[in-house]
């Protein structure tokens, strides 16, 4: 199955696309055939007959995320039909069929230039795919979400992290949906080939109760103390929270008590339980390569000397992480991000690995996924 998702580097077409990537990773690892074959685009690409033409020959189905939503009333009023449009253009030139899930915002059936936008490019849309899912989405939040553009959740977390307090209506209501979940909204029609509208369920908050959620998850991380991660959605907003914290939060010192005994210190605290391990590593060998969707997990070296390194899933940048028993300093491993530890001393490496979850065989959460390419 070839699947394009166009708006690839936006928030919820960067979670499709890691979560394709995961099927493909996870096939990989069990030394199966890739199950499917996806194509990301850009909103260059629609600049490009050529090169949407090129990515659409043969798509059994186009998960269509891109949009716009921030310009001039104008722009926006006739930007999201005019790429409804290229997109069916570009089917039409190359014979292509595909089944159509379009990523639809409730404000769609509000009159305004956004709303009459979103409405217009889902009716081109719909009118042209035999198989068209209208997905109609609220607020979205996620890991790596832009603060400070249309993201209530990523800008109320850029400014708690900034010592910001912002003024903020008593009354302001949103509702939320995980990037993560509407992307698996829009694969799962795809698989299920469900069509029509599909209103995935979201979670309804004050903006003034979202806010404190995330400040007394921003005061108790600094203390080293998880929350309680029991709930999907305090699990999904925590992990959105910390992938704000990379790069430049890790690593984080312990406190150490030291006295004639020797030295005490505490390595994780709260979560909801979770599970310990500890490896020894030989110098020079190289641990992890793979990522989690969903999974909090801590790296603290309790001996020797290592380099962690983390890297976005799917792109180039890799963050580097010089941790050694001498000074204990866990990294915290950010979702959808992959991560190595490499033994770079000439002892064997001592570590130990918090999760905030049981490990499950049979649905392990974790994808092969080398950090260095």
């Amino acid at each position: 199955m070839k699947i394009v998702v166009t708006g690839a580097a936006g928030l919820i077409g960067w979670h499709a696309s890691v979560q394709l990537h995961a099927q493909i990773c996870a096939a990989r690892f069990q030394g199966q055939p890739d199950p499917l074959e996806f194509i990301a685009l850009s909103h260059n690409d629609f600049q490009t007959p050529n090169s949407l033409q090129s990515a659409l020959k043969g798509a059994d189905a186009v998960l269509h995320f891109a949009g716009i939503n921030r310009a001039t009333d104008e722009e926006i009023e006739t930007g999201n039909p005019d790429i409804a449009n290229k997109l069916v253009d570009a089917c039409k030139t190359v014979g292509c069929t595909p089944h159509v899930v379009y990523a639809n915002s409730t404000h769609s059936a509000s009159d305004t230039p956004y709303g009459r936008s979103k409405r217009i490019a889902g009716e081109i849309l719909a009118a042209f795919a035999p198989r068209f899912t209208d997905l109609v989405l609220p607020h979205v939040f996620g890991e790596c979400a832009r603060p400070f553009y249309n993201n209530v959740t990523a800008t109320l977390i850029q400014q708690t992290i900034g010592g910001e307090a912002p003024t903020l209506n008593p009354d302001g209501r949103v509702e939320l949906l995980h990037a993560g979940d509407a992307a698996h909204a829009a694969i799962s029609a795809v698989i299920n080939e469900t069509v029509g509208q599909i209103t995935p369920d979201a979670m309804p908050i004050k903006v003034p109760d979202l806010f404190a959620k995330i400040q007394g998850f921003h005061a108790n991380y600094l203390q080293n103390i998880f929350p309680d991660l029991s709930k999907p959605f305090d699990l999904a907003l925590f992990n959105t929270y910390r992938a704000a914290t990379y790069p430049d939060g890790w690593p984080r010192n312990l406190k150490l008590n030291t006295d004639v005994r020797g030295t005490l210190f505490e390595a994780a605290k709260g979560g909801g339980g979770g599970q310990t391990f500890v490896s020894t590593t030989a110098p020079g060998v190289t641990r992890g390569n793979h990522f989690h969707l969903n999974k909090v997990e801590r790296f603290l070296v309790l001996a020797g000397n290592a380099i962690i390194r983390i890297r976005k899933a799917l792109s180039d940048q890799v963050w580097e992480y010089r941790v050694s028993g001498d000074q204990p300093a866990p990294v915290d491993m950010p979702t959808l991000h992959t991560h190595s530890i490499e033994n770079v001393g000439n002892t064997p490496l001592l570590t130990l690995f918090w999760t905030h979850d049981i490990f499950d065989p049979t649905n392990p959460d974790t994808f092969a996924d080398k950090v260095l390419q």
